[in-house]
């Protein structure tokens, strides 16, 4: 089995930026990105959600691109939104675009940190721009 330490922060948000992510949903959207970065084989080391975008902290084992990854987490999530909650108004979308940054083991703790303080950041307007831009 070959070493790899690839660190990944993913972001992306949902189409047009609707505020659509309830903690109903955002239950929902953890368990569908856990599951599907599992059956990937990519760990996640945290998930951050907010009403209308995702973080995701991951390592993304290189037999699997990262817009692979990208592309069935988003897939996944939202196939299983729309059959939880089929009279979402409007439907539950994504945009086609996402944000990917790379950061070595030395930033994990920090990027776990941030990621999984989401909701305090926006809050608090402590944002670090470029680690929420999806385009």
């Amino acid at each position: 089995m070959p070493f790899v330490r690839c660190f990944y922060h993913v972001i992306w948000a949902t189409k047009y930026r609707e505020p659509l992510i309830t903690p109903e949903i955002e239950r929902i959207l953890r368990q569908a990105v856990d599951e599907k970065s599992a059956a990937l084989g990519c760990p996640i080391h945290a998930i951050g959600v907010v009403e209308d975008h995702v973080h995701v902290a991951v390592t993304i084992v290189p037999r699997v691109s990262v817009a692979e990854w990208v592309r069935q987490v988003k897939g996944l999530s939202a196939r299983h939104i729309n059959a939880l909650f089929p009279n979402l108004e409007p439907h539950f979308s994504w945009q086609e675009s996402y944000g990917v940054l790379t950061y070595g083991a030395k930033n994990l703790r920090f990027v776990v940190g941030y990621v999984q303080n989401q909701k305090e950041h926006h809050a608090a307007n402590s944002l670090q721009d470029y680690l929420e831009q999806t385009e």
